[in-house]
């Protein structure tokens, strides 16, 4: 027999196929990552515990190179690595900004610095940073119309109300950006169209972490919190993570440790905070599988679309809803209807002669065992509307990939999204059919 054609040298094989799925594939030998880390070393960056890697499910993002226990400082990035508005007003930009009347805000004193860098090229001193950043993004104002059109009607909203802000953002600091026309040899707006600003935009919005700055003067007094980190905002999110984040003062890094430990050659993982999938994806554009914070949101619409319409009192309690907050955040989760939910739904299934119980219903009394009957059976069938709707949109999205090859990006994102959504409604259905076992 030739070596390595045995059985275990197959187990050995498969054993380490598992591991290199499981633990990521290194990218530190790129070109980009190489020219950043020598910036950083410049700028007196040293790390020695993370390195670029490529993994299964989130893609690029970082690998402990030792093992982390609970406190290790995970990564520490000099002042002097930050890309703040600080930067921007020491910058050739500073004296434009100085004299612009009104004055213009952090957001785009960041933008136009990030755009004006990019188109520089070769002749940034942030080119190493900027060669690291993505070329395009997926939050849905980057998304083609008939593909947000194909998200949860809540977040279809959303997706609008954000494409709006940008486009509003873009249109109001032309005149700001015609203002820096000196400093280029070509057009400005060949420089800084709505495309460019988008991906400027987007990069802060996406990547940078809080940090709160004294306030300049001659920006706006909008909130000033912004900064980008290179190499460390490479780390994904992870919803089950807690770490400890803050700029220290005396050591003038912006530091994170860890609050959890993490072992040797695993990916490290930081937490945007306790977001749904809806939320995840409109700031940050992508979707968490196996969120705990995910939801499925539930409209009034949707909410009064199983009850009699001859319930002459229905306007009355919609009204009681809304004057004590019951119509915002009616939700489906991994634990079933949220109580909210429920709640809402048994007010609307009083009967004449139980409306005048409708304080105690808010306090979450039971008023009869048909009153909880009739609730819970109206919450199953609108999860049930749900899971045809999900199922729907998934066939639809699984049509579309096979048409639309150019989207399959972006449509493999909505098709992740609604299928977690799936999982919870089917999670909320199990445990409606449980609860209705129970009151037969």
């Amino acid at each position: 027999m030739q070596k390595g054609r045995g059985r275990t040298s197959r187990i050995r094989r498969r054993k380490l196929l598992r591991c290199s799925v499981s633990r990521g594939v290194k990218e530190s030998h790129k070109s980009e990552f190489i020219e950043l880390r020598k910036w950083m070393k410049d700028r007196n960056f040293e790390d020695t515990n993370l390195t670029p890697a490529r993994f299964p499910g989130t893609g690029r993002g970082l690998m402990s190179r030792t093992a982390l226990p609970v406190g290790q400082m995970i990564i520490s990035v000099p002042e002097s690595c930050l890309l703040t508005t600080d930067t921007v007003i020491r910058s050739y930009l500073g004296a434009y900004i100085t004299k612009w009347k009104p004055p213009p805000s952090p957001l785009l004193a960041l933008c136009t610095f990030l755009v004006s860098e990019k188109h520089a090229g070769d002749r940034s001193p942030w080119k190493p940073y900027l060669d690291t950043l993505p070329e395009a993004y997926t939050c849905p104002v980057c998304l083609e119309p008939e593909v947000v059109n194909l998200l949860p009607r809540p977040l279809i909203t959303k997706a609008r109300e954000q494409r709006s802000c940008v486009g509003e953002f873009y249109t109001s600091s032309r005149d700001f950006f015609s203002s820096l026309q000196p400093l280029f040899s070509e057009a400005v707006e060949s420089i800084f169209t709505y495309s460019a600003l988008l991906w400027a935009w987007c990069t802060v919005n996406t990547r940078a972490v809080y940090l709160s700055h004294r306030r300049h003067g001659c920006l706006s007094t909008e909130p000033d919190t912004c900064a980008l980190a290179p190499f460390l905002d490479l780390l994904n999110h992870s919803p089950d993570i807690q770490v400890k984040a803050a700029f220290n003062e005396e050591t003038h890094c912006y530091e994170i440790r860890a609050a959890s430990r993490c072992r040797k050659h695993e990916e490290v993982f930081i937490c945007y905070g306790p977001h749904d999938n809806h939320r995840l994806l409109l700031e940050y554009g992508f979707v968490s599988p196996r969120n705990p914070h995910a939801c499925v949101y539930v409209s009034r619409d949707i909410l009064v679309k199983y009850l009699p319409s001859t319930d002459k009192q229905m306007s009355k309690k919609i009204a009681i809803l809304k004057d004590h907050g019951f119509l915002e955040n009616l939700t489906f989760g991994w634990d079933g209807p949220s109580w909210r939910l429920l709640t809402a739904l048994k007010l609307l299934c009083l009967e004449a002669g139980e409306f005048t119980c409708w304080k105690k219903v808010l306090l979450g009394e039971i008023i009869s065992d048909t009153n909880e009957k009739a609730s819970l059976d109206i919450t199953r069938k609108i999860c049930s509307y749900f899971i045809e709707e999900s199922n729907a949109v998934l066939q639809k999205v699984s049509h579309m990939k096979d048409e639309e090859v150019a989207l399959t990006n972006q449509l493999t994102l909505v098709e992740t999204l609604w299928a977690e959504e799936l999982k919870i409604l089917q999670a909320s259905a199990t445990i409606l059919g449980s609860l209705q076992t129970g009151l037969a």
